[in-house]
């Protein structure tokens, strides 16, 4: 079995992302594998060990990506490809979509394609439906629990309402939630082994395709607006006073 898990290099959840200069930054805060795509990783790990077959970890970036996909192959994935290219600067998710089907195809026989629920760093949580809908495979979304009987793939999808069972025909792509389990830690031996990987690059001539045109842009990236905000204490007597001061105060606030 070919399986793909795609991961992203985004700014520690911890980090103050700030706008300096008209552009994001993090200030110190380091980059790390976006944590959906771990819970990725692991059902892509899951199924090799189940049904035999690689895993390929495959992130879209500049060179710092390269930690992202190290940590993957610290997990287990057999190997690894960056695609980085200057004309994919501040793309917007369809056009990343339409690079990462191209690596799909270039690859070529993927059974199995593993994305995690959402990046928290964009949050649009759409690529993979995107890149589902380019190559033209089943969108298998939500996936608590995955099993595989033949050429058939049924998922239990974690949804508001609660479980949903669906099926498809491989090939798919399919999108990992919390639910399925916790990822497990990189081995001692696998962080050593993906330290001195070699990962290639493969830009979009490697893909065979022209720069990918966006349809949404940022014109403008600011700052939200700070709030200034005070706290008041309201004393009294008794309660009966409190609540009256309180009735007062909402009322010349405009609150009532």
């Amino acid at each position: 079995m070919k399986i793909i898990a795609f991961v992203k290099q985004v700014p520690d959840s911890a980090a103050t992302v700030v706008v300096e200069d008209g552009k994001v930054s993090w200030g110190d805060a380091p980059l790390v594998i976006n944590p959906w795509d771990e819970y990725a990783v692991e059902a892509a790990l899951q199924q090799k060990e189940a049904h035999g077959g690689t895993v390929t970890a495959i992130s879209m970036g500049d060179e710092s990506a390269k930690e992202a996909l190290k940590h993957a192959l610290a997990m287990g994935c057999n190997e690894a490809i960056l695609i980085s290219d200057p004309a994919l600067a501040n793309v917007d998710t369809r056009a990343t979509a339409e690079v990462l089907a191209a690596a799909v195809r270039k690859i070529g026989d993927a059974d199995m394609i593993f994305f995690g629920r959402q990046a928290i760093d964009g949050d649009a949580g759409i690529t993979p439906a995107q890149t589902a809908r380019i190559l033209g495979l089943p969108m298998l979304s939500f996936a608590a629990s995955i099993s595989v009987e033949g050429d058939t793939v049924k998922v239990e999808r974690s949804i508001e309402e609660g479980r949903q069972i669906v099926s498809a025909k491989l090939p798919a792509v399919f999108t990992v939630v919390k639910d399925f389990g916790e990822p497990r830690y990189p081995s001692f031996m696998g962080i050593r082994k993906a330290a001195r990987a070699q990962i290639p690059v493969w830009t979009l001539a490697d893909l065979g395709i022209e720069a990918p045109k966006s349809v949404v842009s940022w014109p403008e990236i600011m700052n939200p607006p700070k709030r200034e905000v005070t706290c008041e204490f309201i004393e009294g007597d008794s309660p009966e006073e409190i609540a009256e001061k309180l009735a007062d105060k909402l009322i010349a606030e405009k609150v009532l």
